[in-house]
């Protein structure tokens, strides 16, 4: 074994390191009290790239058919908007009637778009949807629209996935994965990508056109339509199933990417266990409020259509609201007026983190994100959180 030959620090050295913060200090007594107004390259990119807020005008609407429209946005002051990672979304934030609503929204442009200034999004009607319903009925050309930066984790890393990803997708789900394909024949993302797209029939399908645009510049993009309700010539029938994953997939190594209806991830769940993938190798697109949280495991059937006290505190500021059981928390506090911190909407970011300092609350395993810690302390994510009694929470300002 080989020797390791140490320094020997001698009273030079260690006067110098014990002068050092006198040093420091008397600099500091020295400077001016004045700001420098200097800038910082490093600063400028890290705001650029990660911006809090991008404000837009709606430049172009393209309808999709089936209650789904497409907008082009392109950045307020002429800059471009935030680059991102295909697959991500920005969070919309929009007043109806004095109530600051937000929701996050995939992305369906590709990232190169933003250097050419836009990004385009795309919104399906949700019929108890806040936002979406008012966005299709009221948005049109000219409109300023505010967003978030890009965020979320559902986007491909070549250091944890396989070069050959096989995406499941259902509805507007399609979206983010639309993305992917498009930064694949641009060059930005390079993997292979089979996309297993599952539709009730022929007229519901999304982004045909693009899709075929896509698949003309590049062979590593394969879309392959799953029809529910329909049977026609090259077209998959019934439903993603893990035979049909297995059959596109073949024998080669692959990451299952899902995006989707919440229905869809539970049926997947099901069948990805047929398919023996580890955690890393199974990556779902979970933004969005659980829906009808009285069909999953573990909900009191009790609580269900109950309203319940919800006593906020945030602000210094305090706040008596009802809490629907069936909606989450997060959904009475927008109901409520009260604009708590939220972006994913899905229990995952941890942005709306709260402590939960009385009562009890129904969290659904699917979305159940929270670090170890927050479990034993008591915190909880309000938009991934259903009352079941009577309830105390402390909110974070909202930034």
């Amino acid at each position: 074994m080989s020797k390791v030959k140490l320094k020997n620090y001698g009273l030079k050295d260690i006067m110098y390191f014990t002068n050092k913060p006198k040093e420091r200090e008397k600099r500091i007594e020295a400077a001016s009290s004045q700001k420098s107004g200097a800038v910082f390259k490093v600063n400028e990119k890290a705001a650029e790239r990660h911006p809090e807020q991008q404000e837009f005008v709606i430049e172009k609407i393209t309808d999709r058919g089936e209650g789904v429209k497409s907008y082009t946005l392109r950045k307020k002051d002429g800059t471009n908007p935030a680059f991102f990672r295909a697959g991500q979304y920005v969070v919309i934030r929009q007043e109806i009637d004095g109530k600051l609503i937000a929701r996050p929204v995939s992305i369906s442009s590709g990232p190169v778009e933003t250097l050419d200034g836009t990004i385009e999004v795309t919104v399906k009607l949700v019929p108890d949807g806040f936002l979406s319903k008012y966005i299709i009925a009221n948005w049109k050309v000219g409109d300023e629209v505010k967003t978030s930066g890009p965020q979320g984790l559902f986007y491909y890393e070549g250091f944890r996935d396989e070069k050959k990803v096989v995406a499941c997708s259902g509805g507007s789900g399609i979206t983010p994965i639309l993305s992917m394909a498009k930064a694949i024949a641009s060059g930005d993302e390079d993997f292979e990508l089979t996309v297993l797209y599952g539709s009730k029939n022929r007229n519901e399908i999304l982004f045909a056109d693009e899709f075929a645009e896509v698949m003309a510049k590049t062979d590593k993009v394969k879309l392959v339509n799953v029809l529910s309700e329909e049977e026609a010539e090259g077209y998959e029938s019934g439903f993603i199933t893990a035979d049909l994953i297995k059959k596109y997939a073949g024998d080669d190594k692959y990451s299952l990417f899902a995006s989707g209806p919440q229905v869809m991830y539970e049926f997947l769940d099901k069948e990805t266990d047929r398919l023996g993938l580890d955690l890393k190798h199974y990556r779902k697109e979970i933004f969005g409020s659980v829906k009808q949280p009285w069909t999953l495991p573990g909900y009191p059937a009790e609580a269900k259509d109950k309203v319940f006290n919800l006593k906020v505190k945030m602000c210094n500021k305090e706040y008596e609201i009802p809490c629907n059981a069936n909606e989450n928390m997060l959904v009475a506090l927008e109901r409520a007026g009260i604009a708590g911190p939220n972006r994913c909407r899905g229990g995952v970011c941890g942005w709306c983190r709260s402590r939960l300092i009385s009562g009890e609350v129904f969290i659904p395993e699917l979305t159940d994100r929270r670090r170890g810690a927050d479990k034993k302390y008591g915190y909880i994510h309000p938009c991934a959180s259903f009352a079941i009694s009577d309830c105390e929470i402390e909110v974070p300002n909202n930034k």
